[in-house]
């Protein structure tokens, strides 16, 4: 099965832990949170590494901790530092070309990504950060055993 990761947005930590208890995330929508979010497999903390190396270049043993907002038995929220996606906002084509590139050559459980998979991946958080900069938003992710 796997676990599945929801990264959304919220104003603040209290409004993210208002996650609904019973809920599925083939259930969610969205908008729950009020923020239109995204489900993936990837791990927070492998993005934050993704963005704030591949991006930014700051050493992997420098990457800042993810923080516990809630720890439940069936799912815990964590909180992104702003780091992570604000770096993206700014960035265009090439840079993010060159970001995919190097992550695609990182070698993870299942071996070395597809750099294009990367690509598409790192172009949907740019809008995701997009998002929540607009709505004043802050990153969280919803995590499913």
């Amino acid at each position: 099965m796997g676990v599945t990761y929801k990264y959304f947005g919220a104003p603040d930590g209290a409004t993210a832990a208002r996650v609904p208890i019973s809920m599925r995330p083939e259930e969610l929508g969205g908008d729950e949170l009020g923020m239109n979010g995204m489900f993936t497999k990837i791990k927070p903390e492998t993005m934050a590494a993704m963005v704030l190396t591949g991006i930014e270049g700051v050493p992997l043993h420098r990457v800042p901790p993810l923080e516990l907002v809630v720890l439940h038995p069936d799912y815990a929220v964590v909180k992104l530092p702003m780091t992570v996606v604000d770096p993206l906002r700014g960035i265009g084509e090439e840079a993010v070309g060159a970001a995919a590139f190097i992550w695609s050559t990182v070698p993870d459980r299942g071996g070395p990504r597809d750099a294009f998979a990367v690509y598409r991946l790192l172009h949907e958080w740019q809008d995701f950060s997009h998002r929540l900069h607009e709505a004043g938003h802050q990153p969280y992710c919803l995590v499913w055993p």
